[in-house]
C-alpha cells in the first residue's frame, strides 16, 4: 500500500484537476501520476520525463530507449517502472528475460547499470565506446534521460506506490537486481 494516499479527483482544483482530466481523457491516469498530483509542481516537474523520452526515442529508437528504461529501473531495484518496461518490451515482441542485445544496446545496458550502481565510476571506456554511435549531444541526452528515470525509480520505490492494476497479472516476471546485497 502506498505511503501517501491518491488524489480524489472531485478533490483536484486548478492546474492539477485540468491536468487529472487531460490525463482521464487519454487513459493515462496512474497510480504514480495520482501520488503526484498531491502537489502540482511535483507532478509538473516530473511530467519533464515524457520530453526526455521521446527525444531518447528520436536519437536510439523505441526498443532501445525500452531496454534502456529497462536497465536502469532493474538495476535500481524500482517495481513499478520495472513492470511497465516489462510490458512495453512484451508488446514490442521482445521476451526481457530473454533480450538479444546488439552492441549499442549492450553499451546502453552498461551504462544504465553503472549510472545506478555508482555514477562516479561509469569508465571512460564506457565513454568513449558510446561515442562511436552517439554525438556528445546525444550522451546528454541519454544521461539525462537515466537521471529522469532514477528520479521516477526513486519516487515511486520511497512512496511504494501501488502497482497499476493493468500490470498486476506479469508482477511475478520482475527480476529485481541483487547487486546490492553486498553494499554495507
Amino acid at each position: 500500500m502506498a505511503r501517501v494516499e491518491f488524489v480524489k479527483p472531485e478533490e483536484l482544483t486548478g492546474k492539477a484537476k485540468e491536468a487529472y482530466e487531460k490525463l482521464a481523457a487519454n487513459n493515462k491516469v496512474t497510480n504514480m501520476k495520482r501520488a503526484l498530483l498531491q502537489d502540482y509542481a511535483t507532478y509538473d516537474a516530473f511530467m519533464g520525463w515524457y520530453t526526455s523520452w521521446e527525444r531518447l526515442v528520436e536519437i536510439i529508437g523505441e526498443k532501445s530507449a525500452t531496454i534502456y528504461a529497462h536497465s536502469v529501473s532493474t538495476t535500481n531495484g524500482c517495481l513499478l517502472c520495472s513492470l511497465f518496461f516489462i510490458s512495453d518490451l512484451k508488446a514490442l515482441g521482445l521476451e526481457p528475460n530473454e533480450l538479444q542485445l546488439d552492441e549499442k544496446e549492450e553499451l546502453l545496458v552498461q551504462l544504465g547499470q553503472q549510472i545506478v550502481k555508482d555514477p562516479t565510476a561509469v569508465p571512460d571506456e564506457l565513454i568513449n565506446d558510446l561515442k562511436k554511435f552517439y554525438s556528445d549531444s546525444e550522451i546528454v541526452t541519454i544521461v539525462g534521460f537515466a537521471a529522469q528515470m532514477i528520479a521516477t525509480n526513486n519516487f515511486n520505490s520511497v512512496l511504494q506506490i501501488d502497482v497499476d492494476e493493468r500490470l498486476l497479472p506479469i508482477k511475478g516476471e520482475f527480476k529485481p537486481a541483487t547487486w546490492r546485497e553486498d553494499i554495507k
